[in-house]
C-alpha cells in the first residue's frame, strides 16, 4: 500500500473526525474497513502517525491555515478542503518524517481532486503556497 493509500486514510479519518466528533481511531479503523485495508500493511502505521500526529497538533495546524487563507474563515470552509489542508500542513511541518513542501503539496493537491470540489485543488495550492512562503 502507498503512501498515497495512507494519506487517503488519514483525510477521511479526519474527516469523521472533524465531522462527527468520533475518536481518531475508531474513524480510521472505520476508513481501514471502507478501503478494504488490513492492519498489518505497513502504510497503516504512516496513516496512525499522520492521524494522531495532526490531532495532536489541530490547534497550531488550524492557526497556520487561518492566517494564511485570506478572506476564508477555517469554519467555512469545506470541511474536506480544511481536513486536506490540515493533513498537507502537518506533514510539511509537525511530522518526524516531514515532507518536502513540492510533495506535500502535490499529495494534497492530487487528494483535492479526488474528494473535494472543482476549486478544491486551487484553493488547497493557494493555502498552501502562501503558507510555505511566510515560513521560509
Amino acid at each position: 500500500m502507498s503512501r498515497r493509500i495512507a494519506r487517503e486514510l488519514v483525510l477521511q479519518s479526519l474527516f469523521q473526525v472533524d465531522f462527527t466528533k468520533t475518536e481518531p481511531e475508531a474513524a480510521l479503523t472505520a476508513a481501514m474497513d471502507a478501503q478494504g485495508v488490513e492492519a498489518g500493511e505497513a502504510a497503516v502505521a504512516y496513516a496512525r502517525q499522520v492521524l494522531l500526529g495532526t490531532v495532536a497538533h489541530l490547534a497550531e495546524i488550524d492557526a497556520k491555515i487561518s492566517g494564511h487563507a485570506k478572506n476564508w474563515e477555517l469554519s467555512r470552509m469545506a470541511v474536506v478542503d480544511r481536513n486536506i489542508l490540515r493533513l498537507a500542513v502537518y506533514e510539511m511541518l509537525y511530522a518526524e518524517e516531514k515532507q518536502p513542501v513540492n510533495i506535500a503539496v502535490n499529495e494534497a493537491v492530487e487528494l483535492a481532486k479526488l474528494y473535494g470540489s472543482e476549486k478544491s485543488g486551487s484553493f488547497i495550492n493557494g493555502v498552501l503556497g502562501q503558507l510555505m512562503r511566510d515560513e521560509h
